[in-house]
């Protein structure tokens, strides 16, 4: 599709890199407006779980909509993508779903919260991610690569049944189903609408960062990689090409990951929201990096963040990334009440109420 626009002076694989720098922009923006994040809505405070998760469905449901109807005209196809491999790595989606849940609640934000919390001048934030990157890397290519095949390695032959739409009803069936559960939450949630509608922009985001990938940047000569937005592998890209930019290309998710900070420092600076933090102590510096490794270690295994495999991926209905997003909030709620027992215990008696950890 690519080669029919015309273009002499930019190639696929650059064209990428700037359409993920608008999608990124366009992601920060909304998200720091909106404090989209999946962390809140499964394990923060109670008060903010419900407003929090029905943002975030305002944008699984766009996205649904949006992957689903590309598929169904034939725009993209997820045959061959690693979402639908044959093969189910279950060990390693469940642990690795497992590790980022309880990461993100040690580190008091999902990746992507992360990013755009950095571009608003949060130094806890920027440090997690440089962190977290370090340990997606190692993962993927380092020291922790021998942990990943091995995990990889213990599979479930699924053949054909890789998704939803492999089962009675198909894609539109349980899309349906997906979408009306999704949009009742919503709609009883009482979430003022300018949020709710910051949320479906994020997941139209979502839904064109495949049919850009998989469809208007698709080129046979010069290909790149079918993805959409996601954190793990693009904050990993980012980092190196970074530090080694003359041996290491940028991709889509380097100019998404730019983005996201752009724009959520912009955002955050007009809206009077941009504030310098840092930690508060040793102990919770020592927390959140721990966080950090944990989710470096656990997006790999589990094949994407919460952005990755379940905002982009859930709409697609894999197998994979419906057990990467359940696993990650079994492990957000595990950590989450182990968390509260502890701060329960070592409070004692005292009548005075916890004082509530920074974002």
């Amino acid at each position: 599709m690519f080669e029919s626009f015309g273009f002499e002076n930019l190639t696929a694989p650059q064209a990428a890199i700037w359409f993920g720098l608008v999608l990124g922009v366009a992601f920060g923006v909304m998200a720091e407006i909106s404090k989209f994040c999946f962390r809140r809505a499964v394990a923060g405070d109670v008060a903010e779980r419900k407003p929090a998760l029905a943002v975030w469905l305002s944008g699984l449901i766009t996205a649904l909509i949006g992957v689903q109807l590309a598929v169904s005209n034939n725009l993209i196809s997820f045959a061959e993508h690693r979402f639908f491999a044959a093969d189910l790595p279950v060990l390693a989606i469940a642990a690795g779903g497992l590790l980022f849940g309880a990461g993100m609640v040690l580190t008091r934000g999902c990746a992507s919260r992360l990013t755009v919390l950095a571009g608003t001048g949060n130094l806890r934030a920027a440090l997690v991610l440089v962190v977290f990157a370090i340990a997606a890397h190692a993962t993927l290519k380092g020291v922790l690569a021998p942990l990943r095949t091995t995990l990889t390695g213990v599979t479930v032959p699924t053949g054909e049944l890789t998704s939803l739409s492999a089962l009675p009803g198909g894609a539109v069936l349980w899309s349906a189903l997906i979408g009306i559960a999704a949009l009742v939450f919503v709609a009883r949630s009482r979430v003022a609408p300018r949020l709710l509608l910051l949320g479906a922009g994020i997941g139209v985001i979502a839904a064109l960062g495949w049919v850009g990938t998989g469809f208007l940047l698709y080129d046979d000569f010069d290909p790149i990689a079918f993805e959409s937005i996601a954190f793990t592998a693009p904050a990993a890209d980012t980092l190196f090409w970074g530090v080694a930019s003359t041996s290491i290309s940028a991709k889509f998710g380097t100019g998404l990951f730019g983005g996201v900070l752009l724009g959520a420092l912009v955002a955050s600076t007009l809206g009077g929201r941009f504030q310098w933090q840092s930690f508060e102590s040793p102990a919770q510096t020592g927390r959140y990096m721990a966080g950090a490794v944990l989710m470096g270690v656990g997006g790999v295994l589990a094949g994407g963040c919460t952005v990755g495999a379940g905002l982009s991926g859930v709409p697609t209905l894999s197998f994979a990334a419906l057990l990467a997003l359940g696993s990650i909030t079994v492990g957000a709620l595990a950590a989450n009440r182990a968390l509260s027992a502890s701060s329960g215990g070592s409070a004692g008696s005292s009548s005075t109420p916890p004082t509530p950890q920074p974002v």
